[in-house]
This record gives C-alpha cells, sequence and structure tokens, in this order.
C-alpha cells in the first residue's frame, strides 16, 4: 500500500505514504473515502484507539444520542435507509462508521493503536515525519482529523484527589462501576448531561446536579422511523435524498437569525420557557433553570426527559458550580454542601486549545500550539500558514450552531481533493512539491470572518462559551450557511499558496573549487550534493 522513504538519519528504512489521515471518527473515515473515490489508494489512517469511531465510540455514557436527525447526519455518499429513530442513539451511530469502513473497503488502510506521537516537516525533502505508537512513517500530505471534541476537558478543583469514591469524565464513562444505589454528583449542564442526568436518576439513590450556568433546553421531538418509512428509503432512494434535503433547507434558513438577527431569537426563547414551564412547576426552580442570556449564544439543547428528571425526588439541583472537594463532601461556589459516592464531569472539551496542535510542528520549527498561541487561525477552515500540506478537517471556525456537522465535513473534502489535484499537476512526473498557505490569505480570510462574527448571537448574546477563546475571540463557529461555505471551498486557489519545490543543490564541490585550489584545500572537494527547497509564485 505504501512506498519506502529515507531513514531521515535513523539507519532504518521507513515506510513512505501519499497521505497520512490523523483519526477514524466521521473526518477521517470521509477523507478516506474520498481518497480513494480521488484513485488515491497509498494513504493511511492513523488512529489512537482499538476501533474505529471517534466521538462517537469514545462518548458512550447512558443516554447518548445525537441532537440532528439522522439523516441529515450522515454520508450523503452513503445513505443509510434503516436509521431506527429520527435522533438517533450513540451505538447506532457508531455502527454506521463501522458500516461504512466496510462498505468502503478501508480496512486495510487503518492502523489502530497507533496514536501520533509529533509530526514534524522536513524541509528539504518537503514531507511529513511522523512519529506512532506503532511505529515511523513519512507523508507527503497530512490530514488531520482529530476533532474538536475529542480531548475532555477537566476542571482544576481544590481537594479532588483526596475524593474517595469514583470520578471520571462523560467521555471516558467507567461502565464497571456500578451507579445504582449510589450517590452521584454530574458536574456541568451541557449536552451530555442533559442526556446523562434522565438516564441514571431512576437509578442512582440521589443525584446532585452542579449548574454553573443554566441552558436553554428545547423539546426533542424525536420518534421511531417505521417500517413503511424504512421500506420506502430502501426500495425508492430519492425519497431518503429529499427527505435529507429538505432538513438540510429548513436549518440553513435559520441561520439568518442566528448570525444577523439574534433579536429574532426571542420567539424561540418563549417557546424553550413555555417547555420548561411544563415540566418544572416549581417558580423558583425555574428561575434557577432560566438563563439570562440570548438564547442560540450557548449551544442549544434538545431534551424531553430532562426538566422532568430534576422534579424526581431523589434528584438536587445546586444552582452552582463546583468549588472544592472535601473528603467525600463537594462545595459549591454558593457554599451548598453535598456528600457523593461518584463524580462525573460533563465540562466539555478541549475545542479552542486543540492537543494535536502541539505534535505538529512546521516549516520554521514552531509547533502549532505556538503558531496559534494568539488564538487558532486558518485558510477556510483547512490550511495554516508555516505548515505545508497540512490541512485539517473541523478545523478553525468551522463549527455549527444548529445543523450538521457531517455538511460542513464534506465541503471540506471537497477542498481536500482539490488540494491533491493541484498538487499532482504541479508535480509534473514525479516531482515533489508543496502547498503552503501565505499568511496574508490566513490573515485576509480570518479578518473577514471575524468581522461577521461581530453581529452573531454568539458574540453579542451576552454568554461565555466553549466557541470563545481565553482571549474572548470565536475560533470556533461558521458565521454562514452551511450552503455558503461549500461555496467557499468547492476549490482551491492557488493565489492564496506558495508553491514550494525542490531543487537539486548545487554541488559544494564543484562551487568551491576554484577558490579551494587556490586556497590549497583539497578537503572541500569531499562536500556532497543534495537538494533543497525553494518557493515559486
Amino acid at each position: 500500500m505504501g512506498g519506502t522513504g529515507g531513514t531521515g538519519g535513523t539507519g532504518r528504512t521507513r515506510e513512505h505514504v501519499r497521505v497520512a489521515v490523523i483519526g477514524s471518527g466521521f473526518s477521517g473515515l470521509g477523507a478516506a473515502v474520498r481518497l480513494r473515490r480521488e484513485g488515491i489508494t497509498d494513504f493511511v489512517v492513523l488512529e489512537r484507539a482499538g476501533s474505529v469511531g471517534g466521538t462517537w465510540r469514545d462518548n458512550s455514557y447512558p443516554g447518548c444520542a445525537c441532537d440532528v436527525p439522522s439523516h441529515l447526519y450522515s454520508f450523503s455518499f452513503a445513505p443509510n435507509p434503516d436509521w431506527p429513530r429520527s435522533f438517533s442513539g450513540q451505538p447506532h451511530i457508531r455502527a454506521y462508521l463501522e458500516h461504512v469502513a466496510d462498505t468502503f473497503g478501508l480496512r486495510p488502510h487503518i492502523r489502530l493503536d497507533s496514536e501520533v506521537r509529533m509530526m514534524r516537516w522536513d524541509e528539504a525533502e518537503l514531507r511529513w515525519e511522523i512519529e506512532t505508537e506503532s511505529g515511523e512513517l513519512t507523508a507527503d500530505v497530512v490530514v488531520s482529523a482529530t476533532g474538536p471534541l475529542s480531548e475532555p476537558k477537566l476542571p482544576e478543583i481544590p481537594g479532588l484527589a483526596g475524593f474517595p469514591g469514583k470520578v471520571f469524565h462523560s467521555a471516558r464513562w467507567d461502565h464497571d462501576y456500578e451507579l445504582r444505589g449510589k450517590r452521584v454528583a454530574v458536574i456541568g449542564t451541557g449536552a451530555s448531561a442533559v442526556q446523562i442526568v434522565p438516564a441514571i436518576a431512576p437509578d442512582v439513590e440521589r443525584l446532585t446536579l452542579f449548574q454553573r450556568t443554566p441552558a436553554w433546553v428545547m423539546p426533542r421531538t424525536d420518534r421511531a422511523i417505521t417500517a413503511v418509512e424504512r421500506w420506502l428509503h430502501r426500495q425508492l432512494p430519492f425519497t431518503q435524498a429529499a427527505r435529507r434535503g429538505l432538513t438540510w433547507a429548513v436549518r440553513d434558513l435559520q441561520v439568518g437569525a442566528f448570525t444577523k438577527r439574534p433579536n429574532q431569537l426571542g420567539f424561540v426563547e418563549a417557546l424553550a420557557k413555555a417547555n420548561m414551564a411544563r415540566s418544572v412547576k416549581d417558580p423558583a426552580m425555574r428561575a434557577k433553570l432560566t438563563p439570562s442570556y440570548r438564547i442560540g449564544c450557548k449551544r442549544i439543547l434538545l431534551s424531553s426527559t430532562f426538566y422532568p428528571a430534576l422534579a424526581r425526588p431523589n434528584v438536587d439541583l445546586v444552582a452552582s458550580g463546583l468549588k472544592e472537594v472535601r473528603g467525600s463532601v463537594l462545595v459549591a461556589a454558593d457554599g451548598t454542601e453535598a456528600e457523593a459516592d461518584a463524580i462525573v464531569f460533563s465540562t466539555g472539551f478541549h475545542v479552542t486549545d486543540l492537543p494535536i496542535a502541539e505534535r505538529v510542528v512546521g516549516a520554521d520549527g514552531r509547533s502549532l500550539a505556538v503558531a496559534w498561541k494568539d488564538g487558532m487561525a486558518s485558510l477556510r477552515g483547512a490550511t495554516a500558514a508555516g505548515f505545508p500540506n497540512w490541512m485539517t478537517i473541523i478545523g478553525p471556525n468551522t463549527g455549527l450552531g444548529n445543523t450538521s456537522m457531517i455538511l460542513m465535513i464534506e465541503s471540506q473534502l471537497n477542498y481536500m481533493a482539490d488540494y491533491l489535484r493541484q498538487l499532482t499537476v504541479l508535480g509534473g512526473s514525479g516531482g515533489r512539491v508543496a502547498l503552503a498557505a501565505r499568511p496574508s490569505a490566513v490573515n485576509a480570510w480570518n479578518r473577514r470572518v471575524q468581522a461577521r462574527m461581530e453581529r452573531t448571537v454568539w458574540n453579542t448574546g451576552g454568554c461565555t462559551s466553549w466557541y470563545l477563546d481565553e482571549n474572548g475571540r470565536n475560533t470556533t463557529v461558521w458565521p454562514g450557511t452551511t450552503g455558503e461555505f461549500r461555496r467557499e471551498t468547492r476549490s482551491v486557489d492557488l493565489a492564496e499558496y506558495e508553491v514550494v519545490r525542490v531543487r537539486e543543490r548545487v554541488p559544494v564541490a564543484a562551487a568551491a573549487a576554484p577558490e579551494a585550489a587556490q586556497a590549497g584545500a583539497p578537503e572541500a572537494a569531499e562536500a556532497g550534493a543534495g537538494t533543497v527547497a525553494e518557493s515559486a509564485a
């Protein structure tokens, strides 16, 4: 499948591939399928775990499900007529990804248990040197598909190390630990918490939910997809395509309120308050659960069971974040105390400080983390200045607030495919070549994105969310429709890139011989020839 490269000074011959894809979630498997469709079979998918699935493998907590309709949360090139529900659960989505890996013949390309330790750009050879848990290799192009929801974020809580019970993050659920009959504390009220709380509340002795900031919650209109519907989608595939297209169009029509007219979201807030009032009869409880920011500023959560679960007699809501732990006693910022046998952190992920960035070293010897120390920035959500032939799927400012990320992934796969086509054309007959995003192009793109971001609900809604980095800059969300993004990433504009080629070095011996002969320095003739990279507009 792959060729062989140089030794890199190690004395060992390392495998060389055209493309190395990092990660095997939706982005990684989608990239692999697109590579094969482009006629590229010289690639590997490097996966740190023992199976594919990405975030849908890692997040297996009770109640885990998607908040995007199933037929939109799947690849357009791999429709699934047999989704069992309108909003699919984690087991079905993970099974779908396994199915994609099998159907498109991806297994031979996938390297499991191969976490990437480091990637370094070799300027002389115009290739990436990659160190993994299972060995070393080189690649002409790296496609980073690690995703923003891959590394759990745990807050630093004084005294947590001395807690005598069980502690785990929702994305690292300990299925061997029995929660039944235990006193359980759930920290956070984000997307995973509103699914976990209703799922475990009937079984635990007592559940205490620590809420730092309330979330807006809308009903989750989930239902079973009937056998007739599934039969129709199998026999007449255009019906499923139409269902997907209609859902896509409706969701894209909603984007204007989020990005241009946040005041229009007041009607949606009224619906959310009515939803709360139906299940939460206590005015004091409703006050605790009502956000003070505009709906949409933080992620809108979907659940028809969260509020009823809070009304259970064995569930307590603490309207304050966890401040410290004293033995088995958890103390909130407002002084409220609760005893617990287990703590479940539902505290999100490292989104604006991607851990993979520390493992990518570019052309100037800097890591991507250092290059992004003042905030993530990329060209069209894909490439970064100083990192030739490296691109990311679901990069900066490609996130969404109301529709399917699969739409954005497929758009970026279009861009990836054209990027590789351009490299092939520019390389001609076997010549090595790289594309390096021009800093001016990256800056221009990001100025444009941030200018559009200024009036969005995510920046003006009055909240602090995981969409914002530590500088208060929104480096996460795309301030437009998915249709706009698809047009922006349809093809590569070579004017936004420097073309970097490899040329033969001038033989040092030939250049130095006349002077050396005059100076009486025969050792100069022993210098060899090699290659260096040069840029071409």
